[in-house]
């Protein structure tokens, strides 16, 4: 596999696994969530590291070949998300 095709993969699997964490992350009326914490926080944190992976990779092709609208956007992409996985870990985790 190419390097370059990474942000489009962490893109798809990015969005499906904040899909996985906001769907899990629900509590029913008792205040459990459909699925454990540890759980939670071991999928977020696989997601982050592999949207901020992307981005990195994304920034590295975008200097080396020059400006690409669709590719940028991908990485841009991963980049929020890589910010949202990192809220979304800090509001998961238990104080």
């Amino acid at each position: 596999m190419k390097t370059y095709n990474y942000p489009y993969l962490a893109l798809g699997l990015g969005i499906l696994l904040l899909v996985i964490i906001m769907k899990g992350s629900e509590t029913d009326a008792e205040g459990i969530t459909m699925l454990p914490l540890l759980t939670l926080l071991i999928i977020n944190e696989c997601a982050f590291i592999l949207t901020a992976a992307a981005v990195y990779i994304g920034i590295r092709r975008l200097m080396a070949t020059g400006f690409q609208a669709m590719y940028s956007a991908t990485v841009l992409v991963c980049l929020l998300l890589s910010i949202q996985f990192m809220l979304l870990g800090i509001k998961l985790w238990p104080l």
